[in-house]
Order: structure tokens, then C-alpha cells, then sequence
């Protein structure tokens, strides 16, 4: 994924000839816009693979039906992937939530036809609901909107926004190798990063959903709706204490076992999708009886990264602890979302 001005991007390229078709003055409308930015992600033979152009409106919005009364909102303003049963689309989706979370509205809007099936089904999975039309009657553009302030108790709607109350949380460990396969834009320092680093570094191989594969059998006891709180193992490149640390915070989708599927080929379609590891090492979790395979979405990557010295000394947790795995209070949980200093409106409750 890559930020670049419309100007550096080849507007000949056969990606926009839908867009062209679509919307009467596209060309016209990409000229005027040639200082703005833009994210792009490019397949291997450089030709584009994904457009997406962001907007932040501060005024009502007249032109569509029923009108929408003034606010500040994110304008999804051209949004187009070529996913490919990829995981493009939600990795654009955790881009655009950044944007918003980062710009502080209290609304996201997309207008999009409803023939683009794909794309209309990947934003109402995470809550964005039809609010109006836009354009001919006879053809009508659908708006979609999503908003940052109401949540339902739903984790897919609601993404990024995270419920706490009445919810067991629990500290993850993960080597540091699958780590950066997994979170790849946790970065690992200690210091608080640039702000604009939240919205400049999510990377082309994230995505919303992440599985993970452990032989800790204790893991089996989180439930759907539960906190997960993602721990950096040491690169033993110096003390644990200084080297571990939390990075991440992840709601728990659902945790199975091996024996939870029909069969080998049911297990492998399920873990591959969205797991880092190979299908030989998968194969070997297959016949492991304390195989855990947690399956999570990824709300936040901590500004502010946690040492394990902090963990034991200002959080209060044993220094005899199963670091792989084991549970929080709530007092310990907030205060290392706290120390992490992600945006605050995350937590809704």
C-alpha cells in the first residue's frame, strides 16, 4: 500500500475503465484532483490492483436523498479493489477506519452501485448501513454510512470499536517471528510513535482477521466477545524484560480444536486463510490433541508498546507467571491499554 498523488498515477490504466463507465466526467474529475492523495496497492506487473481516496467534509450533505445534516465525516470518495479471493478489501477496510479514528468524525460515507455485490457485502459486514441514494432514480447510486459513535454488540459491525465490560481478558504470547507475520504494523519500540504513523503504516499484508496456533491448552477457555492482549516474546536480544513486550489488542472471534472439523481438508481451508503458518507445520498442529486455534479480529496496535519490567513493576502481574498465557483483571487490562495510549474512543465500554 502505498500513499502517492493522483498526478504519479496512470490513469490509462485499464483499472479505471469501470470507474470511466460508471461516472460520466471521471477523467475530468481525476484531473482536478491531481495534487491530492491517494493509496494504491499494485500487483507485481506494476499495473493497480486497488485505488482509494479519502476525503474529510465538514458541511450537509444536499445531493443525496434524504439529506444529511451537517457533520464532520470521512467521504469514502473512490473506492475500487480487484481483490481476487484476497484479503485486499478488509486490509483497505482497516485502512479507512484508521482515517476516521485519526480525524475524529463521527460518521464514514461511501456511495457505491449496488451491482458491485462484493464490495457492498464487505462494508455492511462491518457496519456500514444504506442511508440514502444518490443520482438517477432509475439508476441510483446507494449511500452507505457508517457510524463512529453508535455501536451495536456486534464485533464485526462495530470493528475497531471494542466492548469491555463484562468481558474476560487475557494476555497471548507470540514468538517474535510469527509476530511480525501476524501484526506487522506493531512496531516494536517502546517510544510513542508519530500520530501519523497510525494511518501511514498499516501494511499491505494486514488484515482484520488473524489465526493463531498454539499448544497451550488453557487458551481453549476464551469465548467470542472476549479481550486478547497480544505479548511480543523476547528476540533474545538482551533481557526478557526489556525485550517482551505488548503490543496489540485483538477480540476473540472463536476458538476451536482439530477435532472441531469434519475432516483434515474442512481444518486446512479453515487455518490457511488466515494463519502464517505453512501447511506442513499446520499439518503437525492436525495431530497435536492440544492443537488451540483462536481466531481473532485485530482492533489496535499499541502507540505505545509495554516492556515486561513495566508489566510486573506498574501493571502488577506476578513475575512467576505463565507468560504464554493467562488471564487479567479488568484493572490490569486498563491499565495496559492505558500505557499503550491507542485512541481512547476505541473502548466503548
Amino acid at each position: 500500500m502505498k500513499l502517492v498523488k493522483f498526478k504519479e498515477v496512470n490513469l490509462d490504466d485499464p483499472f479505471f475503465d469501470s470507474l470511466k463507465a460508471d461516472y460520466k466526467g471521471f477523467e475530468e474529475w481525476f484531473s482536478r484532483k491531481s495534487e491530492n492523495d491517494a493509496y494504491i496497492q499494485k500487483k507485481d506487473d506494476g499495473s493497480l490492483q486497488a485505488f482509494l481516496y479519502l476525503k474529510i467534509e465538514d458541511e450537509a450533505i444536499t445531493d443525496v436523498t434524504p439529506n444529511f445534516p451537517e457533520a464532520k465525516r470521512l467521504k469514502v470518495g473512490t473506492f475500487k479493489i480487484e481483490a481476487h479471493n484476497t484479503k485486499l478489501g478488509e486490509k483497505f477496510v482497516r485502512m479507512i477506519m484508521h482515517h476516521a479514528l485519526y480525524e475524529k468524525v463521527e460518521e464514514i460515507y461511501v456511495t457505491i452501485f449496488e451491482k458491485h455485490v462484493g464490495l457492498v457485502n464487505l462494508l455492511k459486514k462491518y457496519g456500514f448501513e444504506k442511508k440514502a441514494i444518490k443520482g438517477d432514480p432509475a439508476n441510483p447510486e446507494s449511500v452507505y454510512v457508517k457510524s463512529m459513535k453508535c455501536h451495536t454488540d456486534d464485533i464485526y459491525k462495530d470493528f475497531p470499536f471494542m466492548h469491555t465490560a463484562g468481558k474476560n481478558k487475557y494476555v497471548l504470547s507470540i514468538y517474535p517471528p510469527y509476530h511480525t507475520k501476524l501484526f506487522p504494523d506493531s512496531i516494536l519500540s517502546t517510544e510513542m510513535r508519530d500520530k501519523d504513523s497510525l494511518i501511514k503504516d498499516v501494511s499491505h499484508t494486514n488484515s482484520i482477521h488473524k489465526i493463531y496456533l498454539c499448544r497451550m491448552e488453557d487458551a481453549k477457555q476464551m469465548k467470542h466477545g472476549d479481550l486478547v492482549v497480544i505479548y511480543r516474546t523476547s528476540d533474545k536480544q538482551g533481557p526478557a524484560e526489556y525485550r517482551s513486550v505488548v503490543t496489540s489488542v485483538c477480540v476473540v472471534e472463536e476458538v476451536k480444536t482439530p477435532k472441531d472439523f469434519k475432516s483434515y481438508g474442512e481444518y486446512i481451508k479453515y487455518t490457511n486463510y488466515y494463519s502464517i503458518f505453512d501447511e506442513k507445520t499446520l499439518t503437525n498442529y492436525y495431530n497435536d490433541k492440544k492443537t488451540v486455534i483462536i481466531k481473532m479480529t485485530y482492533n489496535a496496535a499499541f502507540n505505545r508498546r509495554t516492556i515486561r519490567k513495566e508489566l510486573i513493576e506498574e501493571i502488577g502481574i506476578s513475575r512467576g507467571v505463565y507468560w504464554g498465557f493467562f488471564k487479567l483483571t479488568d484493572e490490569q487490562f486498563n491499565n495496559i491499554i492505558e500505557k499503550g495510549q491507542i485512541d481512547e474512543s476505541l473502548i466503548v465500554d
